[in-house]
């Protein structure tokens, strides 16, 4: 899971980041542009990371390609 932290005080947003990451980012754009304030606004949190939820998909392509090979070795 990954998250994108975005200033309570600007339109400011971190790119999306995992662990303290993001956190870190946004303390440190809070402590640049908006010292003596104390981090607010919002966390979005992405469930799903880029590149994953084709497993499914590769998994249906390496059962067809066994199907064919079993299909083809079958006298």
């Amino acid at each position: 899971m990954v998250n994108r932290y975005w200033c309570g005080e600007c339109s400011f947003k971190t790119p999306w980041r995992g662990g303290a990451e993001g956190l870190r980012r946004q303390i440190e754009h809070y402590a640049e542009k908006h010292p003596g304030t104390p981090p607010g606004g919002q966390i979005e949190t992405r469930r799903r990371h880029p590149g994953r939820g084709h497993g499914c998909l590769l998994l249906a392509a390496v059962a067809l390609v066994l199907l064919t090979v079993v299909a083809a070795c079958r006298p």
